[in-house]
């Protein structure tokens, strides 16, 4: 969402299964070195991969070896600055989905086609979320929510953290550690 250079340290690569493959059909270059996730800057954006046919890539959960239900709302937001669109369908749970009217507010072009499935057309970095006040509906809309905040242009405000700081542990002081600017209020 930065577009700046990141390493993620020991991340267990070998258990990590479908999710390096999916960031690269984000259009996200990744590297592994050793046991660490290494991303280089990405200077002019992402580009989401089309099928070979060009229709639209559909991204949906499965279980393992499938792709974890609890990425998607964060693919989902990643996907809001990429190049090109991008189908989310969580097949899963039942209304997951239900955040994408805060990521609307932000300016995030999304269509919720139906409770399972969303449709995302990428900013391309040309516009940027905006700024706004929400609140975390669960721990992985919540993360969703504070990655769309950290890209945005001004000061959002997220209410009902605990929603997130059940599921990532000292998440601010990760976050940063790495450049993020974050007040618990």
């Amino acid at each position: 969402m930065t577009k700046s250079e990141l390493t993620i340290k020991n991340v267990s690569w070998d258990d990590l299964g479908q999710i390096p493959t999916v960031f690269r059909k984000l259009g996200i270059q990744l590297e592994r070195r050793g046991d660490d996730i290494y991303i280089p800057v990405h200077k002019d954006g992402y580009e989401i991969q089309n099928y070979i046919d060009g229709s639209i890539l559909t991204i949906a959960d499965a279980p393992w070896p499938g792709l974890t239900p609890d990425l998607l709302s964060i693919i989902l937001v990643v996907a809001t600055q990429a190049k090109g669109e991008l189908i989310i369908h969580q097949k899963m749970f039942e209304s997951r989905l239900f955040f994408v009217d805060k990521l609307l507010d932000m300016g995030a072009k999304i269509i919720l086609c139906d409770p399972h499935r969303a449709a995302v057309m990428g900013h391309n970095f040309k516009s940027t979320l905006k700024a706004t006040t929400m609140t975390s509906p669960d721990i992985r809309a919540g993360v969703s929510l504070l990655i769309a905040a950290l890209s945005a242009k001004g000061t959002s405000i997220i209410h009902n953290i605990e929603q997130i700081d059940r599921g990532y542990e000292n998440i601010d002081v990760r976050l940063r550690a790495i450049g993020a600017k974050i007040d618990r209020v």
